[in-house]
């Protein structure tokens, strides 16, 4: 079996650590450098449930999408809940790695694995990164459909493909209107709705849409609309289901290397539902007549 040290050196191949942005907290958590790897687990979230999973499997060597520590600490007493995770994995003698904002990057990486999951054609990174002569690495992905097909039918597919969660797809847009070019980028999106206009594409898919982005771009939309336009239509998913089809796509880059050098390893993914909305009531209420301060 290989040594925690190699699977890392492979592991920061994949995802180098220098592509992640400064505020990002990538690499690895814990783990002993000459420690044995035989088990792998891949997972997004680096939550106690998940933890106990890696226990129960008998995996050497988490890997998360998602930092455990984002913002630094003082403590890792287990007292706290980030404190017992960690509590968790050193005692069982399982390292923590975790690849972010430079998997969100990479080629492939998470938005790669987003398009993927929905069987779309990828044209190229939404953001292009400058350091990447071929134009292949970037933030988001600008894709296109086989065939045209309606908004509605575009989000049902989106509510098929990934993972289930209580939020299900937000659409917002003319549910007839045909889509034909797509924009996705795995996890919070919203800040790259200037790129997405630039890319001139139908519909946008991603995570996190707040209320004054999307209603920006709808006034857009509604204003090309009127100039014989039809402006861009967005789909709102759930963070963690838009960036877990890469924890699959991970495991398989993983698998490969191990194959390349005999190392037996076996990988593993966790299918651990760690969104953290658990209940939808659907609103009922109209919109009152009159309201607090109104005129009467």
């Amino acid at each position: 079996m290989p040594a925690l040290s190699d699977v890392l050196a492979a592991l920061d191949a994949l995802w180098p650590p220098e592509r992640a942005e400064q505020w990002d907290a990538v690499g690895t958590v814990c783990g002993d450098p000459g420690a044995e790897v035989g088990r792998v687990l891949f997972a997004v979230d680096p939550v106690q449930e998940v933890a106990d999973e890696a226990v129960k499997l008998g995996a050497d060597l988490l890997v998360t999408h998602h930092p455990l520590y984002l913002r630094g600490t003082t403590t890792v007493a287990a007292s706290t809940f980030k404190g017992r995770v960690v509590h968790t994995l050193i005692k069982n003698d399982i390292a923590l790695h975790v690849a972010h904002t430079n998997a969100d990057r990479a080629d492939p990486g998470v938005s790669d694995a987003l398009a993927g999951a929905l069987d779309l054609r990828i044209t190229g990174p939404l953001v292009p990164d400058p350091t990447d002569p071929a134009g292949r690495r970037g933030l988001g992905r600008v894709c296109e459909l086989d065939h045209p097909v309606a908004l509605r039918d575009f989000a049902e597919r989106a509510a098929a493909r990934l993972p289930a969660t209580v939020q299900g797809i937000r659409v917002a847009g003319d549910p007839d209107r045909l889509i034909r070019t797509v924009a996705v980028c795995g996890g919070s999106g919203d800040s790259l709705f200037d790129d997405v206009r630039a890319a001139g594409v139908d519909a946008y898919l991603t995570a996190d849409l707040r209320h004054h982005p999307a209603s920006e771009a709808q006034q857009a939309a509604a204003m090309s609309a009127s100039a014989g336009g039809d402006g861009l239509a967005l789909l709102d998913a759930a963070h963690w289901a838009t960036e877990w089809p890469w924890v699959e796509q991970a495991a398989a880059q993983l698998d490969e290397i191990s194959d390349r050098h005999g190392w037996g390893l076996r990988t593993h993914i966790s299918r651990t539902v760690t969104d953290p909305w658990t209940a939808h009531a659907p609103t009922t209420a109209h919109v009152p007549s009159t309201t607090p301060g109104a005129p009467r």
